[in-house]
């Protein structure tokens, strides 16, 4: 059976509801109309003028003439009426067929569209909230095909060195030294933590990320992990970590191993980014909430930069970033967990005078 267009439903509707309002008018006109004639009629008489044997023929002079007038009356006001709904159901359907075009043109990638404002209020609000969908899939699309891009950057670095190297020892111009294996493992590395950043990222995006919140000392959980990156120092020359907790700092509701790994991410990112000066981590606390803070002496970030610090594969410094071995996803992550366990994380930064991290976690009741 073939679908109707709502246009044309709307249309048929307000016939009925016109066909429907005259039958009803038309009936009950016809059923006292003549009645009331009589009983003026009788009024007349009484008053001493004699119609009595007129009576018949005026009666029916008054029918006929009362029927032409409604054939007249149905054909001009059904027809204006039909008309003036054929223009109302036009009205009211342009601004979903515009949105069907529209639709269309999201289909075949042309993100640019939108629904114009209409002067029904329904429809208004319909249309801006299609507007900001549009806006937050165009948002979706753009992201997504940044990823892929900056994803295929960021595999294309480490498999071309390892193919360089391979292709240089299948042809035995370059020796099968212990530092060239080094390197490949190096490479081979970097691109199992850009597989397992994105395998985790992905976990946290889709809700498959377990978080498990339960009472944590903050203390006993950040001396650990600041003692293992002392111990990782080399020379004196690296930056000093220094550590400044409140006395009287409270415990938090959190998940241990994601609170680590937000440490661990933001502790080892001001690592890459400070070569000599200090790092400090402190933790305080304000009302309900305990902040943690990563604060570092290194290069800084620009403010223009500032709003796009935890997004994906985004960096302060490519060329340095990719030295170093970092997939530009850490930061991502670190906001995500804080997110997951009710938190916020936000920076403060400016150029060569070092960054500083801040998240907050809920204290614990």
């Amino acid at each position: 059976m073939p679908k109707v267009p709502l246009r044309t439903r709307l249309f048929i509707s307000h016939l009925i509801v016109m066909a429907v309002a005259i039958i009803a008018l038309a009936g009950i006109s016809r059923l006292s109309t003549p009645r009331y004639f009589v009983v003026t009629l009788e009024r007349l008489e009484g008053r001493g003028i004699r119609i009595q044997q007129m009576r018949g023929q005026i009666l029916d002079s008054f029918t006929d003439a009362w029927a032409r007038g409604m054939v007249w009356s149905v054909l001009l006001g059904g027809g204006a009426a039909g008309g003036i709904s054929y223009l109302l159901s036009r009205r009211i359907i342009r601004p979903l067929i515009r949105m069907e075009q529209i639709t269309q043109r999201f289909a075949a990638g042309d993100w640019a569209a939108r629904v114009p404002p209409s002067d029904i209020p329904e429809l208004h609000q319909l249309g801006h909230s299609f507007n900001r969908m549009a806006s937050e899939l165009e948002r979706v699309e753009q992201q997504r095909r940044e990823l892929v891009s900056d994803l295929s950057h960021e595999l294309r670095t480490p498999l071309t060195i390892v193919r360089g190297y391979l292709e240089a020892l299948t042809d035995q111009k370059l020796p099968a030294a212990p530092e060239t294996y080094e390197r490949l493992i190096r490479e081979t590395q970097r691109l199992q933590r850009l597989v397992e950043d994105l395998q985790e990222l992905s976990k946290i995006e889709t809700g498959y990320l377990p978080v498990q919140r339960q009472t944590l000392n903050l203390p006993p959980l950040i001396q650990p992990i600041v003692q293992r990156f002392r111990d990782q120092q080399l020379t004196s020359e690296n930056p000093k970590i220094v550590v400044e907790i409140a006395a009287d700092l409270p415990a938090v509701t959190a998940d241990p191993a994601r609170t680590e790994q937000i440490l661990v991410n933001l502790l080892g990112n001001a690592l890459q980014y400070t070569d000599i000066g200090q790092i400090t981590i402190s933790a305080w606390c304000q009302k309900d909430r305990v902040w943690i803070a990563v604060q570092d002496t290194g290069i800084g970030i620009a403010e223009s930069d500032l709003p796009h610090v935890f997004e994906r594969f985004w960096r302060a410094d490519r060329s340095r970033n990719r030295r170093s071995g970092g997939t530009g996803i850490g930061l991502a992550i670190c906001k995500r967990l804080v997110e997951l366990q009710g938190g916020e994380i936000r920076v403060l930064s400016q150029i060569n005078q070092g960054s500083n991290f801040q998240f907050w976690l809920p204290k614990a009741t």
